[in-house]
C-alpha cells in the first residue's frame, strides 16, 4: 500500500485534502480535549 502512487493528479489531490482534513480535525479535537481537562481541573 505504501508503494501505491496513482498517476491521476485528481486522486493525489483528494488524498492530500483528506489527510489535511483528518490532521486539522485531530488538532482541533486535541485542543478542545486539553482545554476541557484544564477547565475540569480547576
Amino acid at each position: 500500500m505504501l508503494g501505491f502512487i496513482p498517476d491521476d493528479p485528481v486522486i493525489i489531490a483528494i488524498v492530500v485534502i483528506l489527510l489535511s482534513l483528518i490532521f486539522f480535525t485531530y488538532l482541533l479535537l486535541r485542543r478542545t480535549v486539553l482545554e476541557f481537562r484544564d477547565g475540569m481541573g480547576r
